[in-house]
């Protein structure tokens, strides 16, 4: 059943696929009651096929308390009831085949969520238990234990230590999060660990599923000593990046998935500043590809964005593997809002949150940013509701902000719930058809009233409006061999703040980021540009647009 529907397919499709991600909470609601689902994306296939993209990333839909929007897994076997059931998923995986997608699930091997049942058990064993070996518990140290056993900080804020209670309510051992309290970290050390995330990858796999994204990829091995990490700690190795043992782990996850007649793929949610360290991942024996976050937090700068083009072109060529292109997800402020600002780069770090925004600007960017993505060699991945122009919400009311980000901070982080406001798909008011009609609930988070110009039905077939672009974009990349496999040669440079590089024989691409417009090439035909206004009959390419050409 998994193999039959991609018989013709390229064996290595993740090689230069596009791939949607669908954050199922917030794509489409099915059921009414605010929360997207199965149903929602069910329903809203075709339009995903319709669009031209190959494959979908899936954010975790399975069981989970949700205290970090599902990346708090309780049980990887079940469907969470908000989302659907283990039989819809089915359906989906088998339905989205038919129409010629491929499908990759989210596994998260830091960490699990505290109501998972190993972590269940190893709370009610106690101290020196054989549950207890699965996670990362310590006794504390100074007077009593008061103290956490050592300085690491989580990702969220705060330390990285929760101290549990005894049964007759003493004060007990610290347990490790290097994330949210409700995301206990695993001990990859123990075998009972890596015995069930295999079976975990064959039972997605068994259904249908055609690759894994990892979340928090360099996380998982940690330093057995746990030593301390402070400001003056050496700089390597690190107790819990990117250490060498975690290698292991992902050579024997690829042995598992090169098993199946149709080999599945693994891809990394790999931050790493180091290109060398970065490319280790994408050995032969481990992942297929990894986010190429580089290319993500670089600036609207075409000197910039060229090193990085150049690194990271590099980095995978070292290893034989495809880069990857990626402008948002759902962990950072949307592009359209990124590149209407003064600093166009992304920080994790606050976000930026109400700087000055052009969102003209920032959506002619965008659309420019499109065409250089699509253009370059390898895998891209689009974040849903960037083909309809959509912004980041930055002012959605403290009370109904979800992120854990946000309350761990203080606020003084608002965390990622602005770029994860429910889709906009028709009429004229929220909900814009996210939910169905006589919703029992509002959407989850609050959509902003402009969104009515801006739902997939009000630019369906609409000449210049994002959704028809992204459209036409999509079928033109599908049809152009000269952006099928590795071949890549930059143009001379010519005006200052322009990219220019060739894709086969005759196929180039043009992106002007500077801040005035300059000569197109004589005797090429623009193919598609990011300006509407650039064709037949125009010499010259706008500020921040990009064109693809064809020569004469």
């Amino acid at each position: 059943m998994a193999d039959q529907h991609a018989a013709a397919e390229p064996a290595e499709w993740w090689r230069d696929a596009v791939i949607y991600q669908v954050y199922p909470r917030s794509f489409a609601d099915g059921d009414g009651d605010g929360i997207g689902d199965l149903t929602g994306v069910r329903d809203r296939l075709p339009y995903l096929a319709d669009l031209g993209v190959n494959a979908l990333w899936f954010s975790p839909w399975y069981a989970s308390p949700q205290a970090d929007a599902g990346y708090d897994v309780a049980d990887y076997r079940r469907i969470d009831p908000a989302f659907g059931t283990l039989e819809q998923a089915e359906a989906l995986i088998a339905e989205a085949h038919a129409l010629g997608l491929k499908i990759i699930v989210d596994v998260v091997p830091n960490h699990v969520s505290d109501r998972h049942a190993w972590f269940q058990e190893a709370l009610a064993a106690g101290p020196g238990a054989e549950a207890r070996d699965l996670f990362w518990f310590r006794a504390g140290r100074g007077p009593h234990g008061a103290l956490p056993p050592n300085d690491w900080q989580s990702v969220f804020g705060g330390p990285a230590w929760t101290r549990t209670r005894n049964r007759d309510g003493a004060p007990g051992e610290w347990y490790l999060h290097l994330f949210a309290p409700e995301q206990p970290d695993l001990n990859w050390n123990n075998a009972k660990v890596r015995e069930e995330h295999e079976s975990v990858l064959r039972f997605w796999f068994d259904r249908g599923a055609d690759g894994v994204r990892i979340d928090s990829a360099t996380m998982p091995a940690k330093d057995p000593a746990l030593p301390d990490f402070g400001p003056d700690a050496s700089p390597a190795p690190h107790p819990y990046i990117d250490r060498d043992e975690v290698h292991e782990i992902y050579r024997a996850w690829r042995a598992l998935a090169d098993s199946y007649p149709r080999p599945r793929a693994l891809i990394g949610e790999v931050w790493l500043a180091d290109p060398k360290r970065f490319a280790h991942y994408l050995r032969p024996d481990e992942m297929h590809s990894a986010f190429n976050f580089d290319y993500l937090n670089c600036p609207w700068d075409a000197a910039a964005l060229r090193r990085v083009i150049d690194a990271t072109l590099a980095a995978h060529a070292s290893v034989g593997a495809p880069a990857t292109w990626v402008l948002s997800n759902h962990d950072v402020t949307r592009h359209v809002t990124r590149y209407g600002r003064a600093d166009t780069s992304f920080g994790l770090s606050l976000r930026q949150h109400k700087a000055p925004t052009d969102l003209e600007l920032g959506t002619r960017r965008a659309r420019a940013a499109l065409l250089l993505d699509l253009a370059l060699p390898g895998c891209v991945y689009l974040y849903q509701g960037e083909e309809l122009g959509l912004w980041e919400v930055e002012d959605i009311p403290d009370a109904l902000r979800q992120d854990p980000i946000f309350h761990r901070t203080g606020g003084t982080d608002i965390g990622r719930d602005g770029c994860r406001v429910p889709l906009p798909w028709s009429g004229d008011a929220p909900p814009f058809g996210f939910s169905p009609a006589g919703a029992s609930a509002p959407p989850w988070l609050p959509q902003p009233r402009q969104w009515a110009a801006y739902t997939a039905q009000a630019q369906d077939g609409r000449p210049g409006s994002m959704l028809t672009f992204y459209r036409e974009a999509l079928r033109l990349r599908r049809g152009e061999a000269g952006l099928r496999g590795a071949d890549f040669r930059w143009l001379p440079e010519g005006s200052p703040g322009v990219l220019g590089f060739t894709r086969g024989d005759g196929f180039s691409c043009l992106a002007n980021l500077s801040g005035a417009p300059v000569p197109l090439p004589a005797g090429a035909d623009v193919v598609l540009a990011s300006d509407p206004g650039v064709g037949p009959g125009v010499d010259e390419l706008p500020a921040d647009t990009t064109a693809w050409l064809r020569q004469r």
